[in-house]
């Protein structure tokens, strides 16, 4: 497969029509059909289900688009990071974190190193842990931030010195608004949006004791923000960190007794990193 190939491919995916897709590749209509079957013929699949004014993915297309994003992504990452510029450091690195407050102390120790080094450019990506550890298997990202409970045993790794508080956010206008602290008391009987790692759950399960399996829970979430959005709309309260001011609309409640997750950046072990990658890293550990 060539790399040119699947990067058609993509366009076609998101574009669900070949004509509009050869415009925007400036390339003909026949040349990007022919390109396309050539494609399926090279992997004895059918990617397209051919309409009269659009396409669409078959299941193996749909696997072929996950697949061939990973591979366009690593290879404009690999090929990122043998662009120098004579003298001065210069590159991309890509780091995946999750929701936490540790994101300030990483947020600082960027700009401190993009004061010395202007050329080079991070690119963050936001998800959970689990999502993290896979795209650092696959060579997708530099580094990532992981917050605890998790399994760093094939990482080195450095612990980033901010400790992230659990707690309620809930809407102004919710009964358990007026409170200062919140118990697992308090919780019985509210419908709660819990985060959706089964790790992360069986930490609260700890904080809960006896009553976790008396709880109600309305749904699991993976990013916060999403969660404030379904808090505004009144589908319940949601168990997670304090990650600064999401809105006026909402208020976060500290949990009693106190509750707090540390994070740490980590990579894998033996990785050979660009020269902008291991400068920053080398600026992490003498921090």
């Amino acid at each position: 497969m060539e790399l040119r190939v699947l990067k058609y491919f993509l366009v076609v995916a998101r574009e669900e029509n070949i004509t509009r897709a050869a415009a925007l590749l400036h390339v003909t209509q026949p040349t990007l059909s022919r390109q396309l079957m050539g494609l399926e013929e090279e992997l004895g699949v059918k990617l397209f289900r051919r309409g009269k004014y659009h396409v669409s993915l078959t299941e193996d297309g749909m696997l072929l688009r996950r697949r061939a994003q990973e591979i366009v992504e690593l290879a404009d990452k690999t090929e990122q990071e043998f662009q120098r510029q004579e003298g001065e450091l210069a590159g991309d690195i890509s780091i995946g974190t999750g929701e936490s407050d540790s994101m300030t102390d990483l947020s600082q120790k960027i700009a401190a190193f993009r004061a010395e080094h202007p050329l080079v450019r991070f690119h963050i990506y936001s998800a959970t842990a689990d999502e993290i550890q896979e795209r650092l298997e696959k060579g997708l990202l530099d580094l990532g931030m992981l917050i605890e409970p998790v399994d760093i045993g094939r990482y080195e790794f450095v612990r980033l010195p901010q400790r992230d508080r659990w707690g309620v956010l809930v809407d102004q206008g919710h009964p358990l608004a007026g409170k200062k602290f919140i118990t697992p008391e308090d919780l019985l009987g509210v419908p709660l949006l819990l985060p959706r790692r089964e790790r992360v759950q069986q930490e609260l399960s700890g904080w809960f004791g006896d009553q976790f399996d008396e709880i109600e829970v309305a749904a699991t979430y993976n990013l916060l923000l999403n969660a404030a959005n379904m808090i505004r709309n009144g589908v319940g309260a949601a168990l997670g960190f304090f990650i600064g001011n999401l809105t006026d609309e909402l208020k976060f409640i500290p949990l009693s007794p106190p509750l707090e997750t540390g994070s740490v950046l980590v990579w894998k072990k033996d990785q050979t990193f660009s020269p902008a990658a291991a400068a920053f890293l080398r600026s992490l550990k003498n921090t």
